[in-house]
């Protein structure tokens, strides 16, 4: 079980177990042994799910990479491809079926696509003469993964482009049914809120689908109170800014994969007296992240200027636990130190990793590089030379620092001040495509789609209103002991959490002109609760509300909504889901960390 997805005030290790329930159902539909084809972007999710001791006890033997050319041999009776509905991946296994028939035994073949089956995909392996070889063609709805005690995510990577570039609802439709079987196992939510194009179509189709299963109403007592809805395009800024928390770093530096870091492996290695530099492992170390670590849990939200104190203040008590065996006397006392041991030595292996990272990331914050393309930041954030073309920028192209760095800072630019001026959003344009390339005109053109880069359509800027309404810059923003959310920009606090905090006190009815301002409607909506489930709250108990992120969320909002959650006159706690948790491409990447990543674990960014 996993323990840290239970310790919050939902316990979201339920969902974690109807998926594993459904999982197994079918893999004991596949009778005998079993060999699983991982089409490879799937196995960080379903890891969160299943490990690999649960597929052995129904009788997985083998597990292979979807790729194409024959499939390893395996002396199974089953083969099952786990994909996702993607033509391209259809075609790769009617190549595996087609040459494992010519090669191998008779075996049966089986489909499993996640998150749903698709009629398209279907028709191409009937095209390729294939579609008759599979015995069970199934789907397997994982919508909501469980990543932490507090937060779930669909990771389903293209939904920004598909809602903002495409125009397509499907991972609209997916979110609506992935809160249709969150209400299935949590109760019905009585209030939603939301704000934005997308944030209406999913309350819509939420709505038409309790309309349609209106018969079979759950008799479960409401777990949260409050849905919000957001959509990502409300507020583009905050995740084109620099996050300045601890995880949010790791991840700007490194990227956070599925729970996962990879790291510069020398940092990490307990090199010996002697040893030769050479002996020392080249592969990059991979450390799990989340709250199932004490420590992590402790540090992962604080601003990055304040972990360096809390490392020191825990090494200090590690230090004294270990003293504590020379004052161990009698046999029980040495008994009760021998049973603490091994938690302390977790602890102290804990704090040696986070010491190491917190050292590579200190490299990084402390260069002049980091320190001007922040300043720019918050200048453009306060609204400082917003209307020209910025010389900082300027010579950042001119240096060829990486595309991503200059797109985010040009985005940044228009965001802030309503689009760009015709002549400085053509010279950014011409230098991007002169320095970088031609091919680019497609990713400009993207961002333009999106919202990121626009023309300056009218001479009225609103952001000022919208930063002074909801004081998105706070001056002296306290990152010790913070006192508010803008401690994980180090001034700024972003627009959604505080669109989310001013929901819950005194209320949007107060902001009616800034919503205005902002795309897309704002609205409220009630679900009829079953007689006899009206949640009767007693004296202090806090309210839960569940903020959904249409089109990712970056974990710096993450940790501002667990801040709020964590003040004690906010009488609210809040739980966090979205279609992907963000990772905005690593541009400050060290080269050989980014030379032993697997191509597909290189980012792009969430827009182009």
């Amino acid at each position: 079980m996993a323990a840290h997805l239970s310790y919050g005030r939902v316990n979201l290790n339920i969902l974690r177990e109807a998926a594993r329930k459904e999982l197994r159902e079918f893999l004991d539909k596949c009778a005998g042994s079993k060999a699983i084809v991982w089409d490879e972007y799937l196995t960080g999710p379903f890891g969160l799910i299943a490990q690999y001791s649960l597929l052995k006890e129904h009788e997985v033997e083998k597990m292979f990479t979807l790729k194409s050319g024959r499939l390893p041999s395996a002396d199974v009776k089953n083969i099952i491809f786990f994909v996702r509905p993607r033509l391209e991946l259809m075609d790769i296994i009617a190549e595996n079926v087609f040459r494992s028939d010519k090669m191998h035994s008779p075996r049966d073949f089986h489909i499993l696509f996640v998150p749903r089956r698709s009629m398209l995909c279907e028709q191409r392996l009937k095209e390729q003469g294939v579609l008759a070889s599979f015995i069970n063609i199934d789907e397997y709805i994982l919508d909501l993964i469980p990543y932490d005690g507090d937060l779930l995510s669909m990771e389903y990577e293209s939904a920004f482009r598909e809602c903002y570039l495409e125009n397509d609802q499907t991972s609209l439709y997916h979110t609506a049914k992935g809160l249709m079987t969150l209400q299935a196992l949590y109760g019905t939510i009585p209030q939603i809120y939301g704000k934005g194009e997308c944030a209406r179509h999913v309350a819509n189709m939420m709505l038409r689908m309790k309309r349609e299963f209106a018969g079979s109403q759950n008799q479960i007592l409401p777990v949260f109170d409050t849905l919000l809805l957001l959509d990502r395009n409300v507020d583009l800024l905050t995740p084109l800014a620099t996050q300045l928390t601890y995880e949010g770093l790791i991840d700007e530096i490194y990227g956070i994969t599925n729970g996962y870091v990879k790291l510069p492996p020398e940092k990490f290695a307990q090199k010996k007296q002697g040893e030769a530099s050479k002996d020392l492992p080249t592969e990059p170390k991979k450390l799990q992240l989340n709250s199932a670590e004490e420590l992590y849990a402790e540090i992962r939200d604080k601003n990055f200027n304040a972990v360096g104190a809390a490392l020191s203040k825990k090494a200090k008590i590690i230090s004294a636990a270990f003293e504590e065996r020379h004052n161990a006397k009698t046999v029980g006392e040495i008994k009760q130190f021998v049973s603490q041991l091994p938690h302390m030595q977790a602890a102290r292996s804990s704090l040696a990793n986070h010491t190491s990272i917190a050292e590579l990331i200190k490299d990084i914050t402390t260069s002049e590089a980091f320190f001007d393309n922040l300043t720019v930041e918050q200048e453009f954030m306060t609204g400082v030379d917003t209307d020209k073309v910025n010389t900082y920028i300027e010579d950042c192209v001119a240096q060829k620092d990486p595309l991503i760095k200059i797109l985010r800072l040009v985005s940044m630019q228009s965001v802030c001040n309503n689009g760009l001026k015709q002549k400085v959003l053509d010279y950014y344009k011409r230098e991007i495509l002169q320095t970088y390339g031609y091919e680019h005109i497609l990713t400009l053109n993207n961002l333009e789609k999106a919202g990121l880069l626009k023309l300056q359509s009218s001479s009225r800027n609103n952001y000022p209103t919208i930063r002074k309404t909801l004081k998105l810059w706070m001056e002296d923003a306290n990152e010790q002991n913070p006192n508010d959310i803008s401690y994980v920009y180090s001034g700024y606090a972003p627009l959604s959490v505080r669109l989310t905090q001013v929901l819950a006190r005194p209320g949007w009815r107060s902001i009616e002109e800034v919503l205005k301002m902002l795309p897309g409607p704002h609205f409220e909506e009630r679900q009829q609760l079953p007689a006899g489930l009206h949640k009767k709250r007693q004296q202090g108990e806090n309210r839960t509300t569940l903020v959904f992120f249409l089109g990712g969320v970056s974990y710096a909002e993450i940790a501002a909504l667990r801040f709020l959650s964590q003040m004690e006159d906010s009488g609210m706690e809040y739980i966090i889901a979205t279609t992907k948790l963000l990772n905005v491409p690593p541009a400050r990447t060290p080269a050989h960390i980014k030379d032993s990543m697997h191509p597909s674990e290189d980012r792009q960014l969430l827009f182009v």
